[in-house]
């Protein structure tokens, strides 16, 4: 099968990537307009496989678009090319409107256009897999809820709700065309290759630094936490295994507040970085009265941003049910895959903070 991913360049898509030329025989073409996060050192080794083929196309390019899938002729489409950082929805909304609703319609079109030149058998296998996030459904009141597939949609912030509106979309271009479509919403991300501008990489990145860990509020704010290779593993079993019209939640169980995500990091930190002077076991870092407190003193709690939802967790029963997938990994052996591996691919990430990554190695620039 040729699979044609959207944002493949992304911290998800690249994980998808990553997936599907290791572990299975399918081909892939990685379309990305390579914007700031979009990272093509995230896909090490993988441009030198024959099964994989890069287009720098923006969704929003109807042209563009006709032309990769008149190029390609891909089996199916995993669209997960998205604006998706909350703050940055809040400060300049309109980013959000263009990519996740425009660039969501636009590339519809373009497979639709593409899928009317099917054949019958052809246009029944196809599909068209839209990947979401569990934001949409906005938060939850009780201690003891979960996010069902048909959970209403109460979007809080620019970002939830231009995902929500492309949600919506996707449903209705199955409605009406027939176009043949699935969609999965997700829980909170994390693992290698992650954009450092994130909660656990942005804690990870600064502690090393000893610069602080901004926590937002008390840090009560609870997530279920997901390792993207599970997620990456569950997105390749709906688009080849998922049922057409169907949405499948995919989460991680492992719920935990911010600020216990935080203190875990910083743990983990103290154990594998003891030499650094933000280490219990330096004297270096210590207060005025003399007392060591180690990395767990660098966190800072600031204002809460505007809307932030209070609790996010996601009921993955239908996925473990109907396609036999649930998360291999526990967040306590995720968050230590993922210390460990910024801890050793200081390359990767510090060429993310000084800017200098930009996809060279294909000789284009983001």
């Amino acid at each position: 099968m040729k699979i044609l991913v959207t944002g493949g360049a992304g911290f998800i898509g690249s994980a998808v990537i990553r997936n599907i030329i290791d572990n299975t025989k399918d081909s892939v073409v990685n379309v990305d307009s390579l914007t700031y996060a979009g990272n093509l050192e995230s896909l090490p080794l993988i441009e030198e496989s024959e099964r994989y083929a890069f287009e720098k196309v923006d969704i929003c390019d109807h042209a563009e678009l006709d032309r990769v899938f008149s190029t390609h002729k891909p089996d199916a489409v995993m669209h997960l090319a998205a604006e998706s950082h909350v703050d940055r929805s809040i400060d300049g909304p309109a980013a959000f409107i263009e990519t996740n609703i425009v660039g969501t319609y636009t590339l519809l079109e373009a497979t639709r256009t593409y899928w009317n030149t099917l054949s019958l058998d052809e246009k029944d296998a196809f599909r068209f897999h839209h990947i979401s996030t569990d934001e949409v459904y906005g938060d939850l009141e009780g201690t003891d809820d979960l996010f069902k597939e048909t959970t209403p949609y109460e979007p809080s912030s620019p970002y939830s709700a231009s995902k929500a509106s492309s949600d919506h979309l996707v449903r209705a271009w199955l409605r009406t065309y027939g176009l043949p479509t699935v969609v999965t919403n997700c829980s909170n991300n994390y693992g290698p290759f992650h954009f450092p501008e994130k909660l656990i990489p942005l804690m990870i990145l600064n502690a090393l630094d000893g610069k602080p860990l901004p926590v937002y509020g008390d840090g009560m704010q609870i997530r279920d936490w997901l390792f993207v290779e599970d997620h990456a593993r569950a997105l390749y079993k709906v688009v080849t295994e998922g049922e057409v019209g169907e949405t499948y939640n995919i989460g991680g169980h492992n719920e935990k507040a911010n600020i216990e995500v935080v203190k875990t990091i910083c743990a983990l930190l103290e154990e594998l970085v003891p030499e650094s002077s933000y280490s219990k076991d330096s004297a270096a870092h210590s207060d005025e009265d003399g007392n060591v407190k180690g990395f767990e003193s660098l966190i800072t709690y600031v204002t809460d941003r505007p809307g932030h939802d209070v609790r996010y967790a996601i009921d993955a029963s239908k996925i473990e049910r109907e396609l036999g997938w649930k998360p291999e990994e526990t967040f306590e052996s995720g968050i230590r895959k993922t210390v460990e591996w910024y801890l050793n691919n200081k390359e990767w990430w510090s060429r993310v903070l000084d800017g200098s990554y930009a996809g060279e190695r294909l000789g284009v620039k983001g």
